[in-house]
């Protein structure tokens, strides 16, 4: 079969699926019926504009262009009695753009040219060219002058591109700022909706910046929390008449945009409340964009609350969706939460093949492209593997072959530099892990500027690791009393979650399980022992997980002195070591054979 013959029967399958007639696909892409009927039987070659229509119209997300013939061949001779017009014909079906602002009511002086920047970029956005979509966006948005409600839909499009994470975005808030004050007055429904959309995606790029070095001085994880709080209440406090009238689109963009803004300050459980009525919203949309949006953030907050069962289907929901969409970034979404959910049950072979094989390719073809920003992609790989050779026991590595140096690399996020000062601990290297952590609780005042949900609690678990192994090193542990006290108050909250780093990235363990560490940490051996049995209850169905508590309760029944302990700690011992050793957790494994030959 040729390129074109693949081509073809790619394109028919996908418009068939569709329920989509031949007419019905050239009113959409503007390519004549008998245009594309030859190219759907392989008899003309698919130019990457008409890929690139037909990735958009059938929501294709990529797959059409990338069976594209690369580089572009020239535009198709026009047979006889076929005609292929590149633009527009005179009567013809609104496009999508155009459509919504019709409905909106929008002065038609800019349809044509205006719709056409739209879809350019959408195809872009479809195929994974970020930085080109945000082009045709921009031209969009600049085509529009002087209509308040086309500009505003222009840059809710440019505002759902990918973007690095941790740092805040200098230019889109005041371009959203903007757009929300020229639609001051306007009291139609379709300006309800536009305002909306653009308050969300003004929460979530205000939330972005993670630290006060990252952040400009309006924006900040608490400032992108509370404009998305109010975002969510004016969502829902629309007059019945105009909440009947704002679209399931719009709503499912306020609601995915507003649940990230409030990632760092609101509850898991309340975000899961959240999620689950974007995937309501999603489906009544009918849209496979926020059908994916909605999978994604509902596993997340599935596996924070702890329902990793649920967690577990919602991820499998995930991969059909993923099958059926065939992007290169959905695609890597799936095969993150897929790494993450193995390296949670302990099938390191599966990670490392994906964590060492496949995404670095990833990585390093889209990094060499340019089309989207990676940093994203790169730091979740760099976590993912950062864990698999920490559950292996080989931390070291991470200094030998300079994946430490990422990590350090990262310090603008607390959550990275928690992890090195985890692997200064682990390597021995406590003299940098101290100062590391001195310098850390400096920063943060103690670590009371941390904010109560999020990225602080994964930071928060991997500090207490640190605290643990440090008080047991009988060098320093005066010095981190009080720190370790606030930590505990951090977590005090998050009992009943698992920690998830990331968005996602590693499942990190129950909470509970960090506070008894701390708990350890302060001689309290009895809390500990509390903790752990809390932290059980939730890593049944993770082996590393579950080998780990076995060794901190046999640590805490030591400690305890009380009859019996001994015999406890031995038969936890055993069992943790036995695990870890058909695991391949060397590093645990050795530390419970350390244990037992002290313990006699």
């Amino acid at each position: 079969m040729t390129s074109d013959e693949r081509f073809g029967d790619a394109l028919r399958s996908r418009r068939e699926a569709a329920n989509l007639s031949l007419g019905g696909l050239a009113a959409l892409t503007h390519y004549s019926k008998g245009c594309l009927s030859r190219v759907e039987n392989g008899h003309l070659p698919a130019v990457r504009e008409l890929a690139l229509r037909c990735d958009v119209a059938l929501d294709a997300e990529g797959e059409l262009t990338a069976l594209a013939p690369q580089p572009e061949p020239p535009e198709p001779p026009e047979p006889p009695g076929v005609t292929c017009p590149p633009r527009p014909p005179a009567q013809r079906q609104p496009g999508l753009a155009e459509a919504s602002l019709a409905e909106a009511g929008r002065s038609p002086e800019y349809g044509a040219e205006f719709d056409r920047l739209i879809r350019s970029g959408d195809a872009r956005y479809a195929a994974g060219e970020m930085r080109e979509a945000g082009g045709w966006y921009l031209a969009a948005y600049r085509t529009a002058a002087g209509d308040a409600r086309a500009r505003a839909f222009a840059i809710v499009r440019h505002a759902r591109r990918w973007s690095d994470p941790g740092q805040a975005d200098r230019e889109l808030p005041h371009l959203l700022r903007g757009c929300l004050a020229a639609l001051e007055g306007d009291e139609s429904p379709a300006a309800d909706g536009l305002r909306l959309q653009l308050g969300a995606h003004l929460a979530r790029k205000l939330s972005t910046a993670v630290g006060e070095d990252a952040a400009a001085p309006w924006a900040g994880p608490e400032r992108g929390a509370q404009r998305a709080g109010r975002t969510l209440r004016e969502l829902r406090g629309l007059p019945p008449g105009r909440r009947l009238s704002l679209s399931e689109e719009a709503r499912c963009e306020v609601l995915t945009e507003c649940r990230w803004g409030l990632y760092d300050f609101a509850p898991a459980g309340d975000l899961l409340a959240v999620s689950e009525e974007l995937q309501d919203a999603a489906s009544r949309a009918r849209s496979a964009h926020f059908h994916g949006e909605a999978l994604v953030a509902l596993a997340v907050d599935q596996l924070r609350v702890g329902r990793v069962n649920s967690a577990f289907a919602t991820v499998e929901r995930h991969r059909a969706h993923a099958a059926r969409r065939r992007s290169a970034l959905t695609t890597w979404q799936q095969s993150t939460l897929d790494t993450l959910l193995d390296l949670w049950r302990g099938r390191f072979e599966e990670a490392a093949d994906w964590i060492f094989g496949e995404s670095r390719a990833i990585v390093e073809r889209l990094e060499a492209d340019l089309t989207v920003p990676v940093d994203t992609l790169r730091r979740t790989r760099l976590g993912q593997a950062y864990w698999l050779l920490r559950e292996q026991g080989r931390t070291a590595e991470l200094f030998d072959s300079g994946v430490a140096d990422g990590v350090e690399r990262h310090g603008c996020f607390p959550v990275w530099r928690a992890g090195l000062i985890l692997a200064l601990c682990e390597t021995a290297r406590y003299d940098r892990a101290l100062d590391h952590l001195a310098a850390f609780a400096q920063d943060t005042r103690g670590f009371t500027v941390l904010p109560p949900h999020g990225w602080s609690v994964p930071t928060a678990a991997l500090l207490a690791e640190a605290y643990a192994i440090l008080e047991r090193t009988d060098a320093y542990g005066l010095q981190l009393l009080r720190p370790a006290a606030e930590l505990r108050e951090r977590l005090a909250g998050h009992a009943s979650e698992l920690v998830l780093a990331g968005r996602p990235t590693v499942l990190l363990g129950p909470a509970a399980r960090a506070s008894g560490l701390l708990s350890l940490a302060g001689n309290d051996p009895a809390q500990a022992l509390h903790h752990f049995w809390h932290a059980t209850r939730l890593a049944r169905s993770s082996p590393p997980h579950m080998v780990r508590l076995r060794l901190d309760e046999a640590r805490a029944h030591l400690r305890t002195g009380t009859p019996g302990a001994r015999r406890a700690a031995v038969g936890l011992l055993n069992t943790a070591r036995r695990s870890a050793e058909g695991l391949g957790m060397a590093g645990v494994a050795r530390e419970c054979g350390g244990l037992l030959t002290a313990a006699g």
